[in-house]
Parts: C-alpha cells; structure tokens; sequence
C-alpha cells in the first residue's frame, strides 16, 4: 500500500525505481514488428488488454490513442500526422480503427464538460475563441460503431495515406477482450449484424 504522504509522482517514481532492473529489456527497433498502427481511445481499461487480446506484445505495434479514437482534424491532426510517419519511416503496412463498447465519448455533454472548465478557472471567453464548437472540438459522437466507420473513411480518404494500406475497423469490448470486425479493410466491406 503506497504511503498517503506521497505525491502521486513520488509513488510512480517509486514503482519506476522497482521496476528498473539493468539489461532486463533487450533494445528492440522503433519500427513494429508486425507492420501496423493501431489508433484507439484513451480508456484505462484497455490498457494492458487490449494488445493482448490482438496477440501483441512490445515492439510490435504503433499505437495512437486519443478520447473516443476520433478525427476532428482530418489533414492536420495529430493522428493522420503519426500515421503518415508509421507508413513512411516505420513501415506500417495495415491500420486498425479500434472503438470500444461503453465509450464515454458517446456520452460527453459539450455544455456541461464547458460548465466545468469554467468552474476550474477556465474563462469562457476563452473557451469560446479558442473552440467556437465546442461539441465538434471534442470529436463526440453518438454511436462507438459509426464513429469507427466515420473514422476509417476519413482515413481512406485523405490523401496523405495511400489507397494500398488496408484500413481495418473493429469494436472492443472492456469487460471481456473480445473484438467485432465493423469494416473489413482488405474488402472495404462492412459488417452487416447489428453489434451493442
């Protein structure tokens, strides 16, 4: 049990100094071993569990995260620019789109989350002239599966990432690892029973 007088960064160094153990990791390359880039949510629960689940270990893939997996930038985003750098310096070769069931983005409230901010001394003239749209901003949605379909065909159609790398779309659930494919990227089909 961490001791309550440590600061957070204090107990995370603590577990970092008991982790660290000399020649205990071999160097492995930057580029994934398996050829590909997985762009997903932020979620705590998928980490740890989610790249088990697809079989991944350290070193195999690159991994995008944000809130909700969402593009609201589809030319200068921060994740279309990691992409174009995992296909052209790191070799990626396949894109996986991995939503999850329960998403918390599906149920983000633009008002109330800019009511907050406001209460943590965030001016809302501020707010308002940095984010005009605050709900877009945020990349919330309404549905896990149409925002893994929204985001694959953003990616397919942006002209920076090249027609020949399959785009694959999938849904995650948290509580038990198991994966829904939504869009096939080698067909470009989508799946056509209904996922929760």
């Amino acid at each position: 049990m961490p001791d309550s007088t440590l600061s957070l960064l204090d107990t995370v160094l603590e577990a970092n100094r008991q982790f660290v153990r000399p020649n205990a990791f071999p160097p492995l390359p930057k580029s994934p071993s398996k050829q590909l880039a997985i762009f997903t949510c932020m979620d705590t629960r998928l980490v740890d569990f989610l790249e088990p689940a697809m079989g991944l270990k350290r070193g195999e893939a690159k991994v995008i995260k944000n809130a909700g997996n969402t593009i609201v930038d589809p030319m200068g985003g921060a994740v279309i620019r990691s992409l174009v750098v995992g296909i052209f310096l790191l070799g990626v070769e396949e894109i996986f789109i991995i939503g999850h069931s329960d998403c918390g983005m599906a149920e983000v409230d633009a008002d109330s989350l800019k009511q907050t901010m406001i209460k943590r001394g965030i001016p809302q003239m501020v707010i308002d002239h940095h984010v005009p749209d605050l709900k877009q901003w945020l990349g919330a949605f309404s549905h896990p599966v149409e925002n893994v379909e929204q985001v694959v065909a953003i990616i397919r159609q942006n002209p920076l990432i090249p027609h020949d790398i399959p785009v694959h779309g999938l849904l995650f659930c948290p509580n038990d690892g198991h994966l829904d494919v939504i869009v096939n990227g080698y067909t470009g089909n989508k799946t056509t029973r209904e996922i929760a």
